[in-house]
């Protein structure tokens, strides 16, 4: 097990099975242009090795299947199919639900039941201007359908003053009237945001001012959460639970332990650092070779979190998974 000085190890592995998507959301990528898949993406079998290693070399926990869109992926039957016998305590999924009806299925029987799903806006037209693709109604049946397969639902929000700030409350209803649990994330400096400092504090919307607006109608306290969760869970009595990601308002690299595997085989430990590692050509040799080189690189990649406090970068943040 891999250990810095802050008591932060790798138990979180996000991996992003491509980085194309059937979205051109405004706060990731600046022209409108969706993301497609880059030509050297791994193969199914090459993604389920590494995590394989990486669940011996780093003691890695949990699973997060991203993208891109993960469901875009032609590697995404083999993958969930890989990974489900490997012995991981959790594996669930980030979405953006476009395509979630048709691929139930198959994260059904690959025992898949915690879903993530990204929606900035409850209304059709602020979804149109914000997402730049899909169709709103399609990604709210593809979430009625997996709700009534048992699967527990977080939805992804991203509040942006100019964009979406009044969509807070309708989309807050709707989550708690279904036992969707919503998290509001704030805005990160990822990508062209990085570099524009501008737009970003002109669309940054704060946890001070989320929690004003929520208490103009709701009650709400504080709930308990992991210790290394990235969220702050809120309670509102008798009807459920909001989260926040407040990456800019209260930071949490001090308790990180999240890992990020690339598409085309990059290890990521910090969305902060530039910073990144190749692990590709490691998934083709035999674990006896493998891992000591990965551990060497796993050592590399928590030395790049940050110690205290986010502060973005230009990666593009659907290259390497959310």
């Amino acid at each position: 097990m891999i250990v810095d000085r802050q008591g932060r190890r790798f138990r979180n592995l996000r991996v992003s099975l491509t980085a194309a998507c059937n979205y051109a959301c405004t706060y990731c990528v600046p022209d409108g242009k969706r993301l497609v898949a880059a030509q050297d993406e791994l193969s199914a079998q090459a993604l389920v090795r590494g995590v394989a290693y990486l669940v011996e070399a780093a003691g890695v926990e949990r699973l997060r299947i991203t993208g891109g869109e993960p469901l875009l992926s032609p590697r995404l039957d083999a993958f969930v199919q890989g990974v489900a016998g490997l012995g991981l305590s959790d594996i669930s999924l980030t979405t953006n639900g476009q395509l979630l009806a048709r691929k139930l299925p198959l994260l059904r029987d690959a025992g898949i039941r915690r879903l993530n799903v990204s929606l900035d806006t409850f209304d059709p037209t602020a979804f149109r201007r914000i997402a730049r693709g899909g169709d709103l109604a399609t990604v709210l049946a593809g979430m009625e359908q997996a709700r009534a397969a048992g699967m527990a639902i977080k939805v992804n929000m991203v509040p942006m003053r100019g964009q979406n700030l009044d969509q807070v409350l309708p989309l807050l209803e709707y989550c708690l009237e279904r036992g969707y649990e919503l998290r509001f994330i704030e805005l990160m400096r990822m990508g062209h945001l990085a570099r524009d400092g501008a737009a970003f504090l002109q669309q940054f919307v704060s946890l001070e001012q989320l929690l004003g607006l929520i208490g103009q109608r709701h009650v709400f306290e504080q709930a308990p959460r992991p210790l290394d969760a990235t969220a702050l869970r809120y309670s509102i009595p008798g009807k459920g639970h909001f989260g926040v990601i407040a990456n800019e308002s209260v930071p949490f690299c001090r308790t990180c332990s999240r890992l990020r595997l690339s598409s085309t085989g990059w290890l990521h430990g910090c969305l902060s650092s530039g910073s990144r590692h190749y692990v590709a050509d490691l998934l083709d040799k035999p674990r006896h070779q493998a891992l000591p080189g990965l551990q060497r690189l796993l050592v590399k990649a928590l030395a790049d979190k940050q110690e205290v406090a986010f502060s973005g970068d230009v990666m593009v943040m659907k290259v390497i998974g959310g």
